[in-house]
């Protein structure tokens, strides 16, 4: 298992936000985190690269294993962390900065300073978000000027030029139109092949399209893990039901 939590609690000061979460991620699997809002499950999600440790007074209890490592010690490389466990933001972030910096900063980060090796691996990064065939002619203009879902799939090639293991998406179409978000869609099922994927989304339909595995949050806790087809076919909580047909918010 590439991903595991153990009786992960999560508290922002005195407010606890997650209780006992518990679960695995299969690798090259999508597994879509739904529930309604406020419910826990992007917190959860930033716990899996430590990216709370930026929130003040925020704490976290329990296990996250990451290939057998317990990401929560404290002589863990958060930095080496975040290079092999990315994520792409629910509103787009591009740097003020070309289309080629933007991808090749992560790189140049990492200590890579070859020229040739920066420009093939902006190049693949930018053919697994699918925008490479969109942008190579102008790759030396700032990203600043690309579409709303040109600049999501802009930073899904800058968070894939590390060549991560794992990658968090936190609502990563929820501002895009339908064209943008089916590119985005259909990335996430090709990029499945070669990596870890856990989106979290309002969305019903996209989770059944493209996850293999749901898990619904509701109030801070996993009410229920499992196949997305059994999930939605079969639930086996009146509170997961009662969210998949519209009656949570």
């Amino acid at each position: 298992m590439k991903l595991s939590t153990r009786n992960i609690n999560f508290f922002y000061g005195n407010s606890q936000a997650l209780f006992d979460v518990s679960m695995d991620f299969p690798s090259n699997c999508v597994t879509a985190l739904i529930g309604p809002s406020g419910c826990g499950k992007s917190t959860y999600l930033r716990c899996l690269n430590r990216m709370n440790d930026l929130i003040p007074d925020a704490r976290v209890s329990g296990e996250i294993l990451f290939d057998g490592v317990n990401i929560n010690s404290r002589r863990t490389d958060v930095v080496s962390l975040r290079r092999r466990v990315g994520m792409v933001f629910q509103k787009p972030n591009p740097f003020p900065k070309t289309i080629f910096d933007n991808v090749a900063y992560g790189l140049r980060v990492n200590g890579i300073r070859n020229q040739s090796e920066i420009a093939d691996r902006v190049e693949q990064a930018l053919l697994r978000a699918a925008l490479f065939d969109e942008v190579k002619d102008r790759l030396h203009s700032s990203a600043l000027g690309l579409s709303g879902g040109q600049q999501q799939r802009l930073c899904i090639a800058r968070a894939l030029a590390v060549e991560p293991d794992v990658l968090l998406m936190d609502e990563p179409a929820s501002a895009l139109d339908p064209i943008a978000t089916q590119k985005i869609e259909e990335s996430i099922h090709e990029l499945k092949e070669q990596l870890t994927i856990i989106i979290v989304t309002h969305n019903m339909q996209q989770a059944a399209r493209v996850s293999d595995y749901t898990a619904f949050f509701y109030m801070g806790r996993l009410i229920e893990h499992g196949e997305t087809e059994a999930m939605f076919t079969r639930p086996k909580l009146k509170q997961t039901e009662d969210y998949i047909t519209g009656r949570f918010g």
